[in-house]
């Protein structure tokens, strides 16, 4: 059992979490690859994703590219064809990427007792779009344009933090991290110490596989919010 008197400030991983990103990444898919994927199934394809999203992350570039090279290195694996405008179009799919239902009414309700803030892995325009659809505006944004790496990498965990003690003046014990993917953000979070909320919408999804132990999990925001409410 969380204690969420413990905590001043909440940080969640957006897409995956406040973004349903895997019905925008499908979407997307479908845009550029249309009849060719027709007999691959959609956890095929996510999982195809997260594995090479994960190697266009590094070395480092922005957010765009990683998705334009992803879809390019997926092409690959499909024996299909992709032009650099397709690359381009699918880079900035994310601005049409759509909010679940519940993220607006559950950060609205967590934000009258938390600071909020964002740790992502995408470009400060492309989020300053997502945060639009959230209808929020957080305490803080920390993405990883601001790093320079994506997470797992613990570097933007401690970024997120400095800039929180900076600039809200809590501390690292004092906050309590909120996101869907164990790759991400559970494993690195829980390795320096974090205690962390898993926001169980789906399966793996179009995150890596990874093995980490939250301390708390819910199928959604809304139960989440409604529990730290009720607390």
């Amino acid at each position: 059992m969380i204690n969420y008197d413990d905590f001043d400030a909440l940080t969640f991983d957006c897409y995956g979490t406040l973004i349903d990103w895997e019905s925008g990444i499908l979407a997307g898919l479908k845009v550029a690859f249309g009849s060719g994927i027709e007999t691959k199934s959609d956890a095929d394809l996510l999982a195809s994703f997260a594995h090479h999203e994960h190697v266009a992350e590094v070395p480092y570039k922005n957010y765009r590219e990683v998705l334009g090279l992803t879809l390019r290195l997926l092409a690959g694996e499909l024996g299909l064809e992709v032009s650099p405008e397709q690359e381009a179009q699918f880079g900035a799919s994310v601005l049409d990427w759509p909010a679940f239902p519940d993220s607006h009414d559950a950060l609205a309700s967590l934000q009258k007792r938390y600071k909020l803030v964002v740790i992502t892995n995408c470009d400060d325009d492309l989020f300053a779009a997502s945060a639009t659809r959230l209808g929020i505006t957080f305490d803080e944004v920390i993405t990883a344009a601001q790093v320079g790496s994506y997470k797992p990498n613990i570097e933007n965990f401690h970024f997120a933090h400095e800039k929180i003690q900076r600039n809200l003046g809590i501390s690292k014990d004092r906050i309590l991290h909120v996101a869907q993917s164990l790759f991400h953000d559970h494993a690195p979070a829980k390795s320096i110490g974090m205690t962390t909320v898993h926001i169980k919408r789906r399966g793996n999804g179009a995150a890596p596989q990874a093995s980490a132990a939250p301390d708390s999990v819910f199928p959604d925001m809304k139960s989440f919010a409604e529990s730290v409410t009720e607390f």
